[in-house]
């Protein structure tokens, strides 16, 4: 028969197997513990922001006299040069008699318009033209123009004696017509300028550049008048041929609008061009030289001038698709990069900058690749920016897979998960 084992074993017994009890329990609970801690938040590392910019635009502009470009419809003025003061703008006045007649006599493309009776009177008119030196067309008491006809010969002939037919006609006197044309130029908000005859030979007639940006967008919004001041040359009844005035046409794409020359407005151009921009848009570009020393300057003004705007066009590329943006790392050692999830460009004008935001979650633990975690924004600065608002915003994702730590790692690190 067996001894039985001593007081003493029975403790150590006792004691082996409360100790073995204890691990027992503790890794009970600890091993859940940790198992289901949740995990810290991963570091995040945001990259420098690159701000790409595009190259600033020098605008060709005139020595002498007054300039001033614009892109039509809108209050984007790509530059100017001299003052902005109200001058005498020789016969380009005749683009606001044209708008203040089609204003009461709107005619539609296609549309001839009423006859106008050529008479006695209109041989007299100029007559009065000739004998003030000012620009004319022959008349034929008799004939019969339309509406339009007598428009082309005022705008492309700039025949002084037919503006002054065409307000007669529509007004009933130069008198009226003036009044017409105050009520008008007021109603457009154009306190830069005053007309005092319908041609412009009065030095009384007068206008800024800031003033004739719009007054060319108005002519150019008109589509009556738009197609008569890019015609080169008509045929009219017994008048024969006429040609237009504006040796510019059809150079860099100038489709318009009005010379006018008197000795106290020198050379002037109100021009018109349509850009195709590097986005695919085009923009109609108005502008206007006032003040050049002779015709030969004018136009190397204005042709220096327009492409030195339009070289200003040019596309920003913000940021490509998969760009970097920045880095989430953990303490298992697990890290996956913040990419763009689309490129993104700009349409804009001289120099643009792109600064970038980020706004990225500042508690990823895990996550799937292709998952958003973040937008970034774009804010453009200088120049002039087309097609958008001002700041323009990527979503940001996961560019891989972004694993939780196995086990092991959250058995031997309980201080990252419980603290």
């Amino acid at each position: 028969m067996p001894r039985p084992a001593s007081p003493a074993v029975y403790r150590r017994r006792r004691i082996l197997v409360g100790s073995i009890l204890g691990v027992l329990v503790v890794l009970g609970l600890y091993v859940p513990a940790v198992a289901l801690a949740p995990l810290p938040a991963a570091a995040l590392t945001v990259s420098a922001d690159p701000a790409p910019s595009t190259v600033a635009t020098t605008l060709s502009t005139p020595a002498a006299g007054r300039s001033a470009i614009s892109i039509a419809g809108t209050d984007q003025v790509l530059g100017s040069s001299g003052d902005d003061a109200s001058v005498p703008i020789a016969s380009v006045t005749k683009t606001i008699t044209a708008l203040v007649v089609l204003d009461a006599h709107p005619l539609t493309p296609g549309q001839d318009g009423p006859d106008i009776a050529i008479t006695q009177a209109d041989a007299q008119i100029l007559a009065d033209t000739i004998a003030v030196e000012g620009s004319w067309a022959p008349v034929f008491p008799g004939q019969t123009l339309s509406e339009r006809q007598v428009l082309e010969v005022m705008l492309l002939e700039s025949a002084n004696n037919y503006s002054v037919t065409l307000v007669n006609w529509a007004f009933g006197s130069v008198s009226a017509y003036l009044d017409a044309a105050d009520a008008w130029l007021t109603a457009q908000g154009l306190s830069s300028t005053a007309v005092v005859d319908s041609s412009g030979l009065d030095p009384g007639s007068r206008s800024s550049t800031s003033d004739l940006l719009r007054i060319g967008a108005l002519v150019m919004a008109d589509p009556v008048l738009a197609q008569i001041v890019g015609i080169a040359t008509d045929v009219l009844p017994q008048i024969g041929e006429i040609q237009n005035t504006n040796r510019a046409l059809g150079q860099l794409g100038v489709n318009g609008i009005k010379t006018g020359t008197t000795d106290e407005a020198g050379r002037c151009l109100l021009f018109s061009a349509p850009y195709t921009a590097p986005d695919g848009e085009t923009r109609d570009l108005i502008g206007v030289v006032l003040g050049a020393p002779d015709e030969d300057t004018l136009y190397a003004s204005v042709l220096a001038l327009l492409s030195s705007a339009e070289a200003g066009f040019q596309q920003l590329d913000i940021v490509d698709q998969g760009s970097v943006v920045g880095t989430y790392t953990t303490e298992w050692g697990a890290s996956s990069d913040v990419v763009t999830s689309e490129g993104l460009s700009a349409s804009v004008w001289s120099q643009v900058t792109a600064t970038r935001s980020a706004e990225l979650d500042q508690d990823v633990t895990t996550g799937s690749a292709g998952e958003t975690v973040g937008t970034a924004r774009y804010t453009l600065d200088g120049g002039l920016s087309f097609g958008g608002d001002e700041e323009l915003t990527v979503p940001l994702q996961l560019a891989g897979d972004l694993d939780g730590p196995d086990l092991w790692w959250r058995l031997t690190h309980p201080a990252a998960l419980v603290g």
